[in-house]
């Protein structure tokens, strides 16, 4: 720990528990809070989703080109962001809209993800030069410190509001927001320091960092990645209540999911050190495909059955949190390509997959029946389980491929 310390390793570590805090909420609790809140459509939630990753679509390569122009003012802009990042959380979930309530879901979301596009792309894109830093194993060492924090903030953001309703808090989300800005000062205030310092990457256009064939392959298999957690993830809170029958299981569901997590990042960097961070990813999506296969067989009341699926998908998504960011940084470095760009491409592939999982599956749902105030019968259950576990398997199978045949050599990366 001292060691750690002295590199500044927990700092990254509480500041990605930050950013991951701030991303939870968006795709898992806020169309929930905003169909329960006030009766917003699925189909317009999704629609405003899509909306808002158009705006992503345009602005998170410009945001990257800014970062790599930082400069002097790195802590000053990560100041301005974190600010605002606070500020739209605690007015999507505590103030009560002051106007047409989708109106409202939209132009808070987009200041918020605007905020949140520009930290994590600054936050990643300083960890290139961090990690090669730190020495050999540099940017596992440090992806293993910042996505173990990414996975504490997960777990707090996604047990505190059941916690706040269990000490009786009228208004959980609410509550959660406030707790969240404060969180994001203590960051932002850990931070300060480690944004400056000279980048180790120079910045670049989008045309010379794309002109690695390694590169392009590794932004594939992130965006294929992430898509099958942007579909489960839309559809947790939906299928555990309406699925499962067990609305209350949900939040400790989601603590033993991220826990399971947590605890196994150190694992995978252990194992990735001694067999390569490629085989070992590959293995870890494997292991998240034959696990969450199961899912497609529960019913109501099958919670302990989802428990065991939830604790060893869990420790699957160590293996992907943790390498396939390092993979990517390492390479970056290797190729000498911007860093802020670089991670504004990663970024968007992360996030546009949310925004087309909830504009595809959202909509389905809407359009099988799927209701939140009636008794939905077995086939539009069927299409909440086909929607919840089998679309992500076979994206899931597509990433593994994809990363198999990535020309990768595991010395660059061990």
């Amino acid at each position: 720990m001292n060691a750690a310390s002295n590199m500044g390793l927990h700092r990254y570590a509480t500041f990605a528990g930050v950013l991951a805090a701030a991303g939870l909420p968006l795709y898992i609790h806020a169309p929930k809070f905003y169909v329960d809140q006030y009766d917003v459509s699925l189909t317009a939630i999704a629609s405003a989703l899509l909306g808002l990753r158009l705006l992503d679509f345009i602005q998170d390569p410009i945001l990257g080109w800014v970062v790599d122009h930082l400069g002097q003012w790195r802590g000053a802009f990560a100041g301005a962001m974190t600010a605002l990042l606070a500020a739209a959380m605690v007015a999507l979930f505590a103030v009560p809209a002051p106007i047409n309530p989708l109106v409202w879901f939209i132009l808070c979301l987009a200041v918020l993800f605007t905020a949140f596009s520009a930290l994590s792309i600054l936050f990643y894109a300083r960890g290139v030069a961090k990690g090669d830093a730190i020495g050999d194993d540099g940017h596992v060492r440090l992806a293993g410190w910042r996505e173990s924090g990414a996975l504490i903030g997960i777990c707090l953001a996604a047990i505190m509001p059941t916690i706040f309703l269990s000490f009786g808090f009228g208004a959980p989300m609410a509550a959660f927001a406030i707790v969240f800005a404060a969180f994001a000062a203590v960051g932002a205030a850990m931070m300060v320091h480690e944004w400056q310092g000279k980048t180790l990457v120079e910045p670049t256009n989008l045309r010379e960092l794309l002109a690695d064939p390694v590169l392009r392959q590794l932004l594939v298999v992130g965006l294929l990645n992430a898509a099958p957690a942007a579909v489960s993830s839309s559809l947790f809170l939906f299928f555990v209540e309406y699925r499962l029958g067990s609305a209350d299981s949900a939040g400790p569901l989601l603590l033993l999911f991220f826990l399971a997590a947590a605890a196994s990042v150190p694992v995978w960097a252990k194992v990735a050190h001694h067999k390569g961070a490629k085989w070992t990813l590959m293995v870890g999506m494997l292991m998240a495909i034959v696990t969450f296969s199961f899912a497609i067989t529960l019913g109501e009341g099958d919670v302990w059955a989802f428990a065991a699926i939830c604790l060893f998908s869990g420790a699957a998504l160590g293996a992907d949190m943790t390498l396939l960011p390092a993979m990517f940084s390492q390479r970056v470095k290797l190729v000498h390509r911007g860093g802020g760009q670089a991670f504004g491409l990663w970024n968007f592939c992360a996030k546009f997959t949310l925004a087309l999982a909830a504009v595809t599956v959202l909509p389905a749902l809407d359009n099988a029946g799927f209701s939140t105030r009636e008794v939905n019968p077995p086939q539009v259950l069927m299409v909440l389980t086909i929607t919840y576990a089998v679309i992500p398997c076979v994206l899931k199978i597509f990433a593994l491929a994809v990363l198999y045949w990535t020309p990768i050599e595991e010395t660059q990366y061990v």
